[in-house]
């Protein structure tokens, strides 16, 4: 779903990270189960969602007001590449 929506909106990029070979990304990312989405850095969730959960979960890391929000959102703590100078990654 997440490749449908990078399809039909150019704002909208995403990837596909094989842990094993990447366990730098795993680790940063804190990967204990696949799959694992992290969108915006903001909201992250593991396991295989519908639809309509899925834009809830994009709703909410952009911060806009869905009808309902899923009740397993977990804002994520600072994750991914940093360009804090002095942050020694």
């Amino acid at each position: 779903m997440a490749y449908a929506l990078a399809m039909d909106n150019p704002n909208v990029r995403a990837d596909v990270v094989e842990v094993q070979e990447f366990p730098i990304l795993a680790q940063r990312y804190m990967i204990s189960g696949v799959p694992k989405t992290v969108i915006n850095n903001k909201v992250q969730f593991v396991g295989a969602v519908p639809e309509q959960t899925l834009m809830d979960y994009v709703l909410k890391a952009v911060g806009a007001d869905a009808k309902e929000q899923p009740s397993k959102v977990q804002v994520a703590p600072e994750v991914g590449p940093t360009t804090r100078a002095g942050s020694g990654r």
